[in-house]
Formats: structure tokens, sequence, C-alpha cells
């Protein structure tokens, strides 16, 4: 059965909008089974130095396999991009292959979509001018590179939210995943996506997402610095 569009209501925009509010949620960090079946992993990472642009300009760049690598250096494995859109992440779709956290090796595609599929008309922006969010980079999620697509070729299964607040010392970034986002509009029940992807999956993906933007923090601010050197002004230590 090809997976069609879900609507906006399965694919919980509401949910999504709570990402933009930076008052703490009830769940920051852990997972979840949701009443439909889908498993919702959330991650909290610190990132000290960093910015909200900085991350953005990271997935723009469209790191290659070594960048990749350095981005973790024991779950990443390799990376490549399909359907590259010039100057932007949107729109692309990074194909990498990665271990979570121990986890046998998987292969992934990656979408990258505006931030306005995922949330409500409106809300995104009013975020970034109250300054409640400096970024979001969301993204569809699909489990193998030959992972389905809907009729408009966009890519079924997971839903990927990285949104980010600055702070006076760096950034924050909640990291939110939903496995098996497109399941419950082509008729598959709670159970059986709870036994397509079992809880057990939410404790690797979590330490997996919390470790790769923890080491990312510690080199993004001075790759950034170096490679924007002709646009923004840079501060010598001494």
């Amino acid at each position: 059965m090809t997976p069609q569009p879900a609507a906006p209501s399965a694919l919980g925009v509401n949910r999504f909008d709570r990402l933009l509010d930076p008052t703490p949620m009830a769940l920051e960090m852990g997972f979840e089974r949701l009443a439909n079946g889908v498993l919702h992993v959330a991650c909290r990472t610190d990132l000290p130095r960093c910015t909200g642009a900085m991350l953005e300009w990271w997935f723009r760049s469209r790191p290659n396999t070594q960048q990749y690598i350095w981005w973790h250096p024991v779950d990443h494995i390799s990376s490549a991009w399909l359907e590259v859109q010039p100057n932007t992440h949107i729109g692309s779709i990074h194909q990498v292959e990665e271990t979570f956290t121990g986890s046998p090796p998987r292969q992934l595609l990656i979408q990258f979509v505006e931030p306005s599929e995922c949330f409500t008309p409106g809300t995104y922006e009013a975020a970034l001018t109250r300054g409640h969010v400096s970024r979001a980079i969301c993204a569809r999620g699909g489990e193998s590179w030959q992972a389905p697509r809907d009729p408009h070729g966009r890519v079924m299964g997971t839903r990927l939210l990285h949104v980010v607040r600055d702070t006076e010392w760096g950034a924050v970034l909640r990291s939110h995943f939903y496995l098996g986002q497109d399941l419950p509009a082509v008729g598959t029940a709670p159970n059986e996506i709870a036994q397509l992807i079992p809880d057990a999956a939410a404790p690797g993906l979590l330490a997996h997402c919390y470790n790769e933007f923890t080491f990312l923090s510690r080199f993004l601010p001075s790759l950034y610095i170096a490679e924007n050197r002709a646009t923004h002004p840079v501060s010598l230590p001494w």
C-alpha cells in the first residue's frame, strides 16, 4: 500500500507547535508511546558558544562523509546528498548510514522541509519575532535508502524537528523524533506500529542525538567563524 499524505490533524501540528514555546515541557528528555502508536523521542542538548544560525549553516553546508564522522566519531558511517538544492538544505535528501548507540548499522533518508510544513501557519514566524526560537530544522525521515514516498515525492515515515533557542551563553536545542508518524494515516493500528517500532529503539536514538550534537558543539563555532570570516567579524582570543 502506498502511503498518502496525512491530514494536518494526523501530523499533530499542534503538538509540534509546543516546541516553539521556551517554557519547560513535560517531556524535554525521554520517550513515550502516543495513543496512535507513534514513538516520540525527545532530547535536549546545550550547545555552548553556538547559535541557531550556526546550526542551520551546518545543515546547509551538506557535510560529506569525513565531516559526518566529525559530527559523531563512533556512530556515523557515511554521508551523501540527493536532489541537492542550491544554497539551502531544504528540499535536499541526506542519505546516511549510521548506528544508534550500538545498534546494527542502518541506512536512512532524511528529507529536509520548510518549517511551515510542521507548524501551524504563522506560529514559527511569530516565535522567531519574539525570540522564542532562533531556527528550526525540520525533516521527514525514512527507513532504508529505498524508503517509500508519497505521490509528491515526500519521504514517508518519521518526523525530525530540531528547534534552537539562542541564549547569552550559547544555544538550547530541542530535538524531537516522531517514529512512524505516517503509519496511522494509512490504517496501521497502534499495536502494529509498536511491533514495527519497539520502545527498545528509543534509548539508543536519544543517546545518539545527545552525543552527536554535543560533539558538534565542540567544533562548530570555530568552523563557522573560519568559513564565514569574509562576512562575519572575528574576535581574537588574545
